[in-house]
């Protein structure tokens, strides 16, 4: 993250509002595991959903001369190859509305997506570092099922 403090305000406006860990990551081992061979201490936040431990997003602020490459901020719609991070909105009006203030790169309107068996309002967005989103309106319980979307047997 470039701004740690902005995108985890960021994230905070889509539902993630609980710190499942936050600190200063100093050990060799945590620059090791992101695959650099020259420690240096880095900061960290783990936002979830209230409940349980799972969806989490870790948000990385590598320290200053860790890597010389720097991720271009991206802006516009998805790219070949591109992962999306897919999270449910309850109202996604004012959840625009907070993302757009809170620096979101690309904010396009949201649309109705009609599926076989149930339309429902989404947008795809970019956050405030250019990470690829699509927001879904709709109850967050959903995520408590344990079956596919159709039965696909």
């Amino acid at each position: 993250m470039r701004d740690l403090d902005k995108a985890t305000q960021f994230y905070r406006a889509i539902g993630l509002t609980e710190t499942y860990f936050e600190g200063k990551l100093s050990h060799p081992s945590a620059t090791e595991i992101l695959g650099f061979d020259d420690p240096r201490p880095f900061e960290i936040r783990i936002v979830k959903r209230p409940g349980p431990n799972y969806g989490m997003v870790g948000l990385f602020k590598l320290a200053d001369g860790t890597t010389d490459e720097i991720i271009p901020l991206a802006t516009g719609p998805a790219r070949i190859g591109e992962v999306a991070l897919v999270f449910y909105v309850t109202d996604m009006a004012a959840t625009m509305k907070k993302l757009r203030a809170l620096g979101a790169t690309w904010a396009p309107e949201p649309k109705v997506f009609a599926m076989e068996h149930r339309a429902q309002l989404e947008v795809c967005i970019r956050d405030c570092d250019g990470i690829f989103i699509n927001l879904v309106e709709t109850d967050p319980t959903q995520q408590e099922r344990k079956r596919p979307e159709l039965d696909y047997a």
